[in-house]
């Protein structure tokens, strides 16, 4: 759920002392964290906790876990791709939340990080320590976590100059016809169900979206995708809006399917960027979940 707060005859005040009188039960400590992590928006974009607010601004909070709760450490396997000092790439499985929230508490990401490598390992965020970026539940793939405050920083920023190169593999319902192309289609919360994003002139937020056809097959395509932003839900609400949605996508797709998955065939399989440790340019890539091959192996077989 995300909270929005227009600002009218309110401006000229820092981000952070604002939101300590509208967030009420939160302290400026923790409020500073939910900045830094990525949790609120002005106009649709991240800002320093010291951002001044000017009239008719658009603030957005993401709904923030209780602060007086504390991450406790769980035995959760996770599938390491690779780790040095500064970071770790995971390999995240169908099922997981990333990070811990208001009503998913335990069973996250964060919860099986804090056991494996243990809190002193990881970047110091209170909210999400590690966490620079997201999937979905029931998205699958590469997932980079930072390991020192100084890689957060670093990684943070590639993030929000948008110099992250991400690929998704996505197996969409109906036969596209056009190659490759860009869906540049703003995306905002659905006025009418606040638990999907949908494609919204007002306030929206632009997203852009590029696909190619990776595999054709009968009443199906398989595409490889890349983000240009990264807002809520991007993927499947514009593969929903161009008429092609994926498969098992339960907020988006279609009621049921023939390979009886639960959850959307969406996988981040590729994800590159510049080490925060030594600069270098890294890529790194993985192959299909398996319930994601075994589809896949089946529209093959008729081919």
């Amino acid at each position: 759920m995300l909270q929005e707060i227009h600002i009218y005859g309110e401006g000229g005040q820092r981000l952070d002392s604002y939101l300590v009188t509208k967030l009420k039960g939160f302290s400026r400590t923790y409020i500073n964290g939910l900045i830094k992590d990525g949790f609120v928006y002005v106009n649709g974009k991240t800002v320093k906790p010291s951002y001044m607010i000017k009239e008719n601004d658009i603030v957005q909070v993401e709904k923030p876990v209780i602060e007086k709760e504390e991450l406790i450490p769980e035995n959760i396997p996770i599938e390491i791709v690779y780790e040095d000092n500064d970071i770790i790439v995971i390999d995240k499985p169908k099922g997981m939340i990333v990070h811990p929230t208001k009503n998913n508490y335990s069973g996250t990401l964060v919860n099986a990080l804090l056991y494996h490598v243990g809190r002193s390992s990881l970047s110091s965020s209170k909210i999400r320590p590690g966490i620079v970026h997201r999937l979905d539940k029931d998205t699958t793939g590469l997932l980079v976590i930072a390991k020192n405050n100084r890689a957060y920083d670093i990684l943070s920023q590639q993030f929000i100059d948008r110099t992250v190169k991400r690929v998704y593999l996505a197996l969409v319902y109906g036969e596209l016809d056009i190659d490759e192309a860009i869906i540049d289609a703003p995306i905002g919360r659905d006025p009418n169900n606040r638990t999907r994003m949908r494609v919204i002139d007002e306030r929206g937020r632009r997203a852009i979206t590029h696909y190619r056809i990776s595999e054709r097959f009968r009443g199906y395509t398989l595409l490889e995708l890349s983000l240009k932003t990264g807002r809520t839900h991007q993927i499947r609400v514009h593969m929903d809006y161009i008429g092609h949605p994926i498969v098992g996508d339960p907020i988006y797709g279609r009621l049921g399917n023939e390979f009886n998955i639960s959850g959307q065939l969406l996988h981040a399989g590729g994800l590159a960027f510049d080490h925060p440790g030594n600069g270098n340019y890294v890529e790194f890539k993985i192959g299909f979940p398996d319930d994601f091959k075994k589809a896949i192996d089946l529209l093959r077989g008729r081919s």
